[in-house]
């Protein structure tokens, strides 16, 4: 039967490792399809915690065959450590295979990403990246001067192309910005290393998505960071160098949209955002402290404190209408116990004093836009043992009720904890 797309629905960290893990443990294949290490999963399983960046999170399943598609950028030195520690966690990655289409981020991306932002930041139109090089490595693939993983793989092809991509950026890193040129042979010394280790994992996996699709396999398309951040229907600029969004999926893997017949997307039961840009209910007070803390809303790539707000259900229609949803999962509900009313955002009025329901295509009318709340009653019950819907409070129950009719999309499932049988089918 055709795959199945899991992806973020808000902007990012919604929590969709441990949903991908649920539904990866029926998975013949788990593909990653764009984005770079600057994404982050984190699985919780029989008690052990496994915080992914590049690598699927069907990974966890001897079985299932994990591919990191030609829409991925890879720092090489970053999954192999990602792999080392897996192997560490006795976690096997002999089933895990890299596009030969890869583009790899090399030390020039990282140190051209953190001079630009700084740069940025003085000018005060920082964007807040993690400064990993995924942005510049998708410019120099939009520029058709990239490294891809067969190039890198390949001993004579590599270092002729690190020569001379290493001088070109040299001339920029130091003319440009300023800083240290990098010394081309400790890259060729180093990445070298990494090749080797790298280059039996190099396949055409396009081919092996089609024939798992064609053979009637299950297979599942695992989005990072979420819809808000698209380059194109994202809030941009303030948005991450990939198409996180349902379709992004198709071109990432390399595969067409009649291989995919279901798109579930994740919300968290409120809102979170990282880095730069609007955010329309944000909140600045202790409710946002609350939440933080007791959903331990801190990056797992940079552990830095997450922008808190309620739940913003016209980003979720825009969720559901840009990506086709069938089916939309609400994780980390409890955290939102003890608080006396809980809020969702129905509609947005602006400075000119029009009042919005869908989310506009200029983020700039987000800016100083005041949100528009129903509110509901909270909850003080611990919820994280129930496993029905029949056992949570009304309290929760009408709670969710009210977000699948204001949204229009069903939703199937809840996250009640944070390991991966806190979940309730509904």
């Amino acid at each position: 039967m055709p795959g199945k797309v899991i992806l973020g629905a808000q902007w990012g960290d919604e929590g969709k490792g441990k949903f991908i893990d649920i539904f990866a443990a029926k998975a013949d294949m788990v593909i990653r399809s764009q984005g770079g290490n600057n994404a982050g999963h984190t699985v919780v399983a029989d008690g052990v915690k496994y915080k992914l960046q590049l690598i699927p999170s069907g990974i966890l399943y001897p079985e299932c065959v994990n591919i990191i598609g030609p829409g991925v950028v890879v720092n090489p030195k970053s999954i192999l450590g990602e792999i080392d520690g897996l192997h560490a966690q006795g976690i096997s990655t002999g089933r895990l295979f890299i596009d030969a289409r890869v583009h790899c981020i090399m030390p020039w991306h990282l140190e051209l990403d953190a001079l630009s932002e700084a740069e940025k930041a003085k000018e005060g139109t920082a964007i807040g990246t993690t400064r990993k090089g995924i942005g510049p490595t998708y410019m120099d693939k939009s520029e058709r001067s990239g490294i891809r993983m067969h190039d890198f793989v390949d001993p004579e092809r590599f270092e002729a192309v690190v020569r001379e991509t290493c001088a070109r950026k040299n001339r920029v890193i130091t003319g440009v910005y300023g800083g240290k040129p990098l010394d081309v042979e400790t890259i060729l010394a180093e990445y070298r290393a990494y090749a080797e280790r790298l280059r039996l994992m190099v396949k055409d996996t396009t081919i092996m998505i089609y024939d798992a699709v064609k053979a009637g396999k299950e297979v599942l398309f695992e989005g990072a960071q979420g819809t808000l951040l698209d380059l194109d229907m994202g809030t941009y600029p303030f948005v991450t160098s990939s198409h996180p969004v349902a379709g992004g999926c198709c071109i990432g893997s390399g595969v067409g949209p009649t291989a995919v017949s279901e798109v579930t997307g994740i919300f968290k039961s409120y809102t979170t955002r990282v880095g730069e840009g609007p955010f329309p209910t944000e909140l600045f007070d202790e409710t946002g402290d609350y939440i933080r803390n007791a959903g331990g809303e801190f990056g797992t790539v940079t552990g830095r404190p997450r922008r808190t707000g309620w739940f913003d259900a016209v980003i979720a229609k825009y969720a559901v209408r840009v990506n086709g949803l069938t089916e939309m999962v609400i994780n980390k509900i409890d955290p939102l116990r003890g608080l006396p009313k809980l809020k969702v955002c129905v509609a947005y009025k602006l400075r000119n004093g029009e009042t919005i329901t869908d989310f506009p295509a200029n983020f700039m009318d987000l800016v100083d836009c005041e949100p528009v709340y129903e509110e509901f009653d909270g909850f003080d019950e611990d919820i994280t043992a129930c496993r029905r819907f029949e056992e949570l409070p009304g309290h929760v129950r009408q709670y969710i009720k009210e977000l699948e009719r204001i949204c229009g999309c069903p939703i199937t499932m809840l996250g009640v904890g944070p390991g991966r049988d806190q979940v309730i089918t509904i």
